[in-house]
């Protein structure tokens, strides 16, 4: 299958295709055609000897410095030199052929003013499947992510080094060889055209909010494993009780809920037990807020949705041919929301922990063993299983302190306001490993408690899901080498095949 990059936007789902799938992107011949017409603006502008921004000047604070003909297509050159500047531990594959494919749909609006020659290249370095190394750091958001783009363009000048599909690393020019292939070289504005935009942070969003929906979803799950085990009541989820209150994500968890517990002979055999009036806020209250990270993802997405649709660059070829200066590179748009993500996570992630403390305490687990221990005293069971899920998410906690409020000025005074969305990126990436790991060690105790509860059984799916997760662990019993089973829990629920399981008894929301 391919990808087409034409008139319409890229939507997430292509977007992600190319950058997890290995999809390979084709270029619709009229736009190759129009970006001809465009370039020719900028040929223009180079004949006219009038200084232009990024075509006879420098870059940054140095916009008023002038440059001589003969040396203008070197500017391009020290440019992606200059700014492949990046340092720190190299980024995913993924994130980087996300990145270059946002980039090369901006190529292929048009308003870059790229040769149609340079838009091919970039799509042929994708479907090569080369991938130029970039590094963590380097990117302020703003101004575009400078620094990963600049890896991005000097890859495709034959510089730098490259990963293989194989997962091999080798040098740029080398590679490009190998898959029949020639450096471009790069003219008039072209550096500028490849290293202004929103790239790196947007095709970052896109991944975690398809990842993000997917835990969301896996959230419900583990509750209402948690809310079984707990003996917990199915009848604060109806949605007559949703309906007062409904916001979307909400009423989608909460008929997530009931559908969960449905026939579940657990809940059943406490239903008209009247000393338990009400049940924890962990578990009473986890439509709320599992339904209002949901809603956090699905702003998110239409953020991401409008960048998608979105030609970023400075400056900007307008349809009468003029070249305007514009601030549109500005990552604050991209920023928050990655942000905001983080701080849904995080929350959503203390809940779970909260649940899980509360199935290993005696005191508050209706009639549970210590800590799920198989001889308490003797065998500890789950106590510093819950310490690592608390220490994840201390550090979510810590993850979900804004990047976007901060802002370090650079290029002497020029730019003089950040976003720091790629350093939001990052560190929901990091977020999000970490809360499939805190939903991962709920699953471990809810599915233990579900078989200490025998001969009552979950309703069909969950018990399902706790068999599974129980033949991973090896369930209740004497002490075992824990790591190893949270490890394996974690690798079952990131391969999808818990919801997979769950979704082939229900349609989850």
């Amino acid at each position: 299958m391919t990808v087409r990059i034409g008139e319409a936007a890229m939507t997430r789902e292509e977007l992600l295709r190319v950058a997890r799938g290995g999809e390979e992107v084709v270029i619709d011949e009229d736009v190759v055609a129009r970006l001809a017409r465009q370039r020719e603006a900028i040929e223009v502008m180079v004949r006219s000897g009038v200084p232009v921004y990024g075509v006879s000047t420098g870059f940054g604070s140095l916009a008023t410095t002038f440059v001589a003909p003969d040396q203008r297509r070197a500017l391009q050159r020290a440019l992606i030199r200059s700014h492949a500047a990046g340092v720190g531990p190299e980024v995913e594959v993924e994130v980087v052929r996300a990145m270059m494919t946002s980039r090369l749909t901006t190529l292929c609006s048009g308003v870059t003013g790229v040769q149609p020659q340079t838009a091919l290249a970039y799509a042929a370095l994708l479907n090569a499947r080369i991938t130029p190394v970039v590094y963590e750091y380097g990117s302020l958001g703003c101004s575009g992510d400078l620094a990963p783009l600049a890896h991005v363009a000097l890859a495709l000048m034959g510089e730098g080094e490259v990963t293989l599909a194989d997962g091999s690393r080798r040098d740029a020019a080398g590679a490009l060889a190998q898959a029949g292939l020639v450096p471009v070289e790069l003219a008039e504005k072209e550096g500028l055209a490849l290293l202004n935009g929103t790239d790196g942070m947007l095709g970052q969003l896109v991944m975690a909010i398809a990842d993000g929906r997917e835990l969301l979803a896996l959230a419900d799950v583990s509750a209402s494993l948690s809310i079984q085990a707990l003996h917990g009541t199915d009848r604060v989820f109806v949605d007559e009780l949703q309906a007062l209150r409904p916001h979307p994500g909400q009423r989608a968890s909460a008929a997530n809920l009931l559908a969960l517990l449905a026939e579940s002979q657990i809940v059943d055999s406490h239903a008209n037990d009247t000393t338990q009036v009400q049940d924890a806020y962990s578990l009473r209250c986890a439509p709320q807020v599992h339904g209002a990270a949901r809603d956090t993802f699905d702003h998110a997405a239409r953020v991401a949705d409008v960048e998608l649709a979105s030609a970023i660059d400075n400056p900007s070829v307008l349809p009468d041919g003029s070249l305007s200066s514009n601030g549109n590179f500005h990552g604050a748009p991209v920023g928050y929301v990655l942000d905001f993500l983080a701080i849904a996570l995080a929350d959503v992630a203390s809940m779970a922990e909260r649940r899980t403390d509360r199935l290993l305490d005696v005191h508050r687990s209706h009639g549970l063993p210590p800590f799920l221990a198989h001889q308490a005293g003797v065998d500890s069971g789950l106590m510093i299983a819950q310490y690592t899920q608390a220490a994840m998410v201390t550090e979510m906690k810590r993850l979900a302190s804004p990047a976007s409020v901060d802002s370090i000025p650079s290029s002497a005074m020029q730019e003089d306001h950040v976003s720091m969305g790629w350093h939001a990126a990052r560190k929901l990436r990091r977020s999000l490993e970490a809360f499939a790991d805190v939903l991962s060690i709920e699953l471990v105790a809810a599915s233990r408690a579900i078989a200490l509860r025998a001969p009552l059984r979950a309703s069909p799916c969950t018990a399902a899901v706790a068999d599974l997760v129980n033949r991973v662990t090896g369930g209740p019993g004497v002490d075992r080498w824990m790591s190893p089973q949270l490890r394996d829990v974690g690798a079952l629920t990131r391969s999808g095949a818990v919801l997979a399981l769950v979704r082939e008894h229900l349609e989850l929301l």
